[in-house]
């Protein structure tokens, strides 16, 4: 056998079913999106209601994840993988049955350890393999979470009007999900490294206690007023349990997350950039399928596409996710990460500005979606590289769990905000919205995503190109 199908063989054996999940992961994602305006009239809910189907889940993950990223670090992730599979099946099997909306957010709740799949497999391949064999594991699994929700995104129309119930098509994506969690008992090797010390329970419920403030206080900002006493109130109370929590995250031996390796110049624009895609990414999915599904007759924008359309569409950006994560290392060799960021959020501004300007004609606004697509793909591949390859051996998981947690928290917060704004914004007296919503979205959108920019330009890395490019991000992460 050549070295070359020697390590193609060695880098299959260490990460097995992983991709499987991954794969079913991302379509477990990606067809949440398309159904929302289905989930909406079978609940009799509003838009704006509709948007916590998806940002339930986001705040779930923003909770779970960095507790499930360290005990996989701690006690093994296999172990925790089983553990995230079992429950995202409860949770997906809750969503099938759902007899009201609260069972129906408590599912969608349930399935937020998604987000931890992909951290603990990562500390899973780093353990297991070298850097080079780590990087294409790495790789395949961001590569099969996207073509995973490629599928997602462009299956769920059709297997909706197949089956023509959208109970029956949720628990089709329940069997995925059961299917996942028996074959995790099968050929999967532990990770062998295990960190020093115990799990930081109070700084895990200290952090949940701050998300779940933060989050709540951004949902109810609308109804509340944003500048009334408890939405201002809110807002002070996280703040000031989220600085109680990093102080004790700074005073523990063994804490939850390493704050000072989130404050580091080397780290800081990464993890920012992460929190940043979040928001664009998973806070932005609904609103552009709320938008194709608008009809100009009734609200004066949209297109009035029906469901299957909309996954015809919506799969679109996803497809060119999937090409840019796929050539993100190769990509990477050539300029080196640090650039490859900036080219991702230079494509994502492009395509927030693009769909700004260009949301009255379908074809251009769907070529503005291509161009978010593309640069999400590339930040996808790209950051939690930079990430676990600058962090130490013992915390890779719960160093990639913390990029995690700020994105799908990014997608938490730019969900609860564009909610908001979809709820405010609306026509006369209706709970429509109006296409003011939208424009601010996108343009608010396209802002965060300069400020990436800017940040990583402020903030650049010490260390020169070359260094970033082709070999371990190893300086100063110890």
């Amino acid at each position: 056998m050549s070295a070359a199908g020697g390590t193609a063989g060695k880098v299959r054996a260490v990460v097995g079913l992983l991709v499987a999940f991954e794969l079913v992961s991302g379509l477990l994602q990606g067809a949440a999106v398309p159904i929302v305006p289905e989930v909406q009239d079978w609940q009799g809910i509003t838009t704006g209601q509709a948007q916590w189907f998806t940002s339930i889940q986001h705040l779930a993950a923003a909770i779970c994840v960095p507790a499930f990223g360290r005990l996989g670090d701690l006690y093994g992730h296999r172990r925790m993988i089983r553990v995230a599979l079992g429950t995202i099946a409860v949770g997906t099997v809750l969503v099938a049955c759902a007899p009201n909306l609260g069972v129906l957010l408590l599912g969608r709740a349930l399935m937020g350890p998604l987000a931890a799949l992909l951290p603990l497999e990562i500390g899973l391949v780093r353990d297991r393999l070298s850097v080079d064999d780590g990087r294409k594991a790495v790789g395949l699994l961001v590569g099969m979470l996207t073509l995973g929700t490629v599928l997602g995104h462009a299956l769920v129309g059709p297997l909706l009007s197949l089956l023509g119930d959208l109970r029956l098509t949720l628990a089709a994506l329940a069997v995925l999900a059961v299917g996942c969690t028996a074959l995790s008992f099968t050929a999967i090797p532990e990770s062998r490294t295990r960190a020093r010390g115990r799990m930081d329970w109070p700084g895990a419920a200290l952090l949940a206690l701050a998300l779940v403030t933060l989050l709540g206080t951004v949902a109810r900002g609308a109804s509340w007023g944003w500048f009334s006493a408890p939405t201002l109130g809110g807002l002070l109370l996280s703040a000031a349990l989220l600085y109680g929590w990093a102080r004790l995250q700074l005073d523990r031996p063994n804490p939850l997350v390493d704050v000072r390796s989130l404050a580091r110049r080397k780290s800081a624009p990464a993890y920012a950039s992460g929190f940043v895609l979040g928001a664009v990414m998973f806070g932005g999915q609904t609103v552009g399928v709320s938008f194709m599904a608008a009809s100009p007759a009734d609200e004066g924008y949209g297109f009035d596409l029906a469901a299957w359309q909309i996954s015809l569409y919506g799969v679109l950006p996803n497809i060119m996710a999937f090409v840019g994560s796929a050539l993100c290392a190769a990509l990477a060799v050539r300029i080196g990460y640090r650039r490859l960021l900036l080219l991702a959020f230079m494509l994502l501004t492009a395509g927030c500005v693009g769909q700004l300007a260009l949301h009255s004609a379908l074809a251009p606004f769907a070529a503005a979606s291509a161009l978010i697509g593309v640069g999400c793909g590339l930040a996808l591949g790209g950051l939690p590289t930079v990430i676990v390859e600058g962090s130490a051996a013992d915390r890779t998981a719960s160093a990639t769990a913390v990029y995690n947690n700020l994105k799908t928290l990014g997608g938490s917060v730019g969900g609860a905000a564009f909610a908001g704004a979809l709820g405010t914004l609306v026509i006369g007296t209706t709970d429509t919205p109006a296409l003011t919503a939208y424009l601010t979205i996108w343009a608010g959108s396209g802002v965060a995503c300069a400020l990436a920019i800017l940040a990583q330009l402020v903030l650049r890395e010490r260390s020169s190109g070359p260094a970033v490019s082709a070999a371990p991000l190893t300086e100063d992460v110890h």
